[in-house]
């Protein structure tokens, strides 16, 4: 197995699924060095894999992340900088260059606490389920800093500007439940219900057409920010890409699975394709 010899991050595989876990129970999970590489390979691992059809993102020890180990990534690096370079460019290619683009679909899984650093590959994931008893903070300003990274500027995307000017600058603590009501995640269950919440979601997405999947996703994060005649331009472009990378008997099996068989509704659910069937 390539997720043996892991000090940091523990990987399980059920089924299709990866759950991909934090390791630094004793340190409620916060980042160092070490778990950002670690994390780096074994995205890049797990988005080759075949065999993988969704990646769940948690932690253990009940904690999703504390943010970054203000000793070990802060402290400890601050005589280094060649060794800090590489540690800040590790942390930001998975939890945002990486997890935006990532081929599958990806589900952020926070209980206990989610802090600062924390908050980029929550908003990086596709998805985010969080238990209602969950903590969130942005506590940076409480000791003299801004929210780095890229959490200053992906909030922007996730909330609305007041939202993230108060979270932002008062460093305040709030609950999953108001993390699903501003939005910043899709929802919040009860602790005890987690775990399975988050394998129905990511059954329901792996049941969705790969390149289809993959394809959407890029051109959602992509059009946010490019003007309308720019984003015309690029969906076409999308859409070629994809029927090049799929061909087109997604899309026509798909169509005679819907008007000749009558064996599917596309409101309710997803065509079946050839592997499916096979399975």
């Amino acid at each position: 197995m390539p997720y043996q010899g892991l000090t940091t991050v523990e990987v399980e595989v059920e089924g299709r699924i990866a759950w991909v876990y934090l390791n630094r129970p004793e340190k409620k999970n916060a980042m160092n060095p070490t778990l950002h590489a670690e994390m780096l390979a074994v995205l890049e691992e797990l988005e080759a894999d075949s065999g993988i059809g969704c990646v769940v993102i948690g932690g253990r020890g009940g904690a999703f992340s504390a943010g970054q180990d203000l000793k070990e990534f802060f402290r400890d690096l601050s005589g280094d900088p060649v060794a800090q370079k590489k540690a800040q460019r590790n942390a930001n290619d998975w939890r945002w260059h990486r997890l935006e683009v990532f081929d599958k679909p990806t589900i952020a899984m926070i209980e206990g606490v989610c802090i600062g650093g924390a908050f980029t590959q929550m908003i990086a994931c596709d998805f985010a389920i969080a238990a209602e008893d969950a903590t969130f903070c942005l506590s940076e300003i409480n000791w003299g800093q801004i929210p780095g990274g890229l959490v200053t500027r992906v909030l922007t995307e996730a909330l609305g500007y007041r939202d993230a000017l108060d979270l932002c600058l008062t460093g305040r603590k709030f609950d999953g439940t108001e993390a699903a009501k501003l939005r910043l995640i899709n929802e919040a269950v009860p602790a005890a219900d987690l775990k399975a919440r988050t394998r129905a979601l990511a059954e329901l997405l792996i049941g969705k057409d790969p390149e289809a999947y993959r394809a959407t996703k890029h051109a959602l994060r992509y059009v946010r920010n490019i003007p309308v005649r720019e984003a015309e331009d690029y969906l076409a472009a999308k859409i070629g890409e994809l029927r090049m990378r799929a061909g087109s008997g997604a899309q026509e099996t798909a169509i005679r699975q819907f008007v000749d068989d009558k064996s599917y509704r596309p409101a309710e659910s997803s065509y079946t394709s050839v592997s499916d069937k096979t399975k």
